[in-house]
């Protein structure tokens, strides 16, 4: 039976542009799809012409060839008709009306890309809060400098596109109600085949070599932040791009210094005399500096004197954040018996109704009460 005209079987003139093409093919191709139409022979019969079609006048050379020689110009070849090989199936269809899934555009993805790499970085809390670069040694695979990536002996001259796929790298089939693409079995996902392998690398476009980089970390980093330098991964195979290097900074105990967030906190211990009767002790920051901090009379465990702007700087910001000194009174060892004496005389004068110890009085006040109260 004559093939029908196919821009009779779109439903188009002789002079429709691409995207009048595409419209054209989006919307037959859903009515006729054989998942929408099961069992339906006929609508499948029509979906097989409407791909036929659309891959013959989708494609400029083609188009010029149908236009002056009609189907007789794919005899014993053929244009590529099929639905599920090269064009037409369903996840085609999305394809063209949405894209590729994740944003990738209408392009086919080369499965060669390089794998991505992690390489662990770990810095002072000194160097996260200035800021420092590294130098780190990756084991990975870079690129044959023999063939320069090709894999190709001799340069590209011997590099072909695979026939299988087309230089996809993938193919495609159906499989029930389901369209399944997998890696190419020719090319192994490259979309290429070499006819004279590279002696270096046999092949691959890559070889295995350690690489020296040197990586700079922001200030006010944290820890667990993740840095990502693109295309410094695994070298793809025979030219295909490169993945990318993700490096995991790791932020060392301080013997000083804790951090949360942006705040930086230095616990002090001081006297007993010191929180009594007040004080000024000198208290190191992360930038090596020194502050004087005022202790004032009667300072408990636990009080907190904040330092404005001594803390972390914050990425992509201006902001920075604060220092806190936390106090933590210490009760003396080891007394003379001149201390022992006057500290006897303290809490002698302290029993005979000294108001010394606020928090003290009134917790066993409170334990008074619960136990007049159990005894009722």
């Amino acid at each position: 039976m004559a093939k029908r005209d196919c821009y009779e079987v779109l439903g188009v003139g002789r002079d429709a542009t691409d995207d009048d093409l595409k419209k054209a093919y989006r919307k037959l191709a859903m009515q006729y799809h054989p998942d929408r139409n099961h069992g339906d022979d006929k609508a499948e019969a029509r979906f097989k012409e409407i791909s036929e079609a659309y891959e013959i006048l989708k494609d400029g050379e083609k188009r010029a060839a149908y236009d002056r020689y009609g189907h007789g110009a794919f005899e014993n070849g053929g244009a590529g008709g099929s639905p599920f090989g090269q064009g037409g199936g369903f996840e085609d269809i999305f394809e063209e009306m949405f894209g590729r899934f994740g944003g990738r555009g209408g392009g086919r993805q080369n499965s060669g890309r390089g794998a991505d790499l992690r390489q662990e970085v770990h810095v002072t809390l000194e160097e996260a809060f200035a800021g420092v670069k590294k130098t780190i040694r990756v084991p990975s695979s870079v690129q044959c400098e023999a063939c320069t990536g090709s894999g190709a002996e001799g340069g590209s001259a011997s590099v072909q596109t695979c026939g299988t796929c087309r230089g996809a790298g993938k193919v495609r089939a159906q499989q029930g109600f389901f369209l399944i693409e997998r890696t190419c079995p020719t090319c192994s996902g490259s979309g290429k085949i070499i006819k004279n392998p590279c002696k270096i690398c046999h092949g691959a476009g890559r070889v295995q070599r350690d690489r020296t980089l040197n990586v700079s970390i922001p200030a006010g980093v944290e820890d667990g932040t993740r840095i990502r330098l693109s295309g410094e991964g695994e070298a793809g195979l025979r030219g295909s791009p490169a993945g990318d290097l993700y490096v995991d900074i790791g932020v060392k105990p301080h013997p000083l210094f804790q951090r949360e967030g942006p705040n930086i906190m230095v616990r002090v211990p001081l006297r007993m005399t010191q929180a009594a009767l007040g004080a000024s002790v000198e208290v190191p920051s992360i930038d090596g500096g020194r502050s004087a901090v005022k202790i004032p009379a009667g300072t408990q465990t636990g009080d907190n004197f904040r330092l404005r702007g001594k803390g972390f700087s914050v990425l992509r910001s201006a902001a920075r954040g604060d220092m806190y000194v936390q106090v933590v009174v210490e009760t003396p060892l080891h007394l003379s018996p001149r201390q022992r004496e006057l500290l006897e005389a303290f809490e002698a004068e302290a029993e005979n109704g000294g108001k010394h110890s606020p928090e003290n009085e009134g917790f066993f006040a409170k334990v008074k009460e619960f136990w007049d109260g159990l005894a009722r």
